[in-house]
């Protein structure tokens, strides 16, 4: 009863989570690109993120609780970083990139963007887009090999 309910939680997790990421990327980020005012881009681009960074980061905490548990009771644990855990390894290690981000966002920003955000914004957009885009490739990726493996694809 408790594995199927975690599961699920941590499904919808990562559903909303990179579900999320995938918006953001697709949808919000070509919006951007094509207003022509830079304290406009800048304003909606702070309202998403704004949103939305809440959000991530309790579907992140939900995602890193719900799937250390299933490792646990399901003995898959033992297998990370193992060819046969390619799916847990890939996850957790695409997790906590995704920690490391939430966590040290404003940093980051700043070391990426040094002074660019004060004369281009364009440009500061299109790296962003750039980060979004690998980011969520690496999640894809993620999910697509986690769901393979987990049901009986092998290396």
């Amino acid at each position: 009863m408790l594995l199927p309910f975690l599961l699920a939680l941590h499904v919808l997790g990562v559903v909303i989570w990179i579900g999320g990421v995938a918006f953001v990327t697709i949808i919000v980020f070509p919006m951007i690109m094509r207003m022509e005012s830079s304290l406009e881009k800048v304003l909606f681009f702070q309202g998403v993120e704004h949103r939305f960074a809440k959000i991530a980061k309790i579907c992140v905490v939900i995602v890193g609780v719900t799937g250390i548990w299933l490792l646990s009771l399901t003995g898959e644990g033992r297998l990370l970083f193992t060819t046969a855990g390619i799916g847990p390894t890939l996850m957790l290690v695409v997790w906590a990139f995704y920690v490391l981000v939430l966590l040290f966002e404003g940093r980051l920003f700043k070391v990426l963007f040094r002074g660019e955000a004060q004369r281009d914004t364009a440009k500061v957009f299109a790296k962003l887009t750039a980060f979004h885009w690998i980011v969520l490739g690496l999640s894809l990726l993620a999910i697509g090999v986690g769901v393979w493996a987990g049901h009986g694809g092998r290396i």
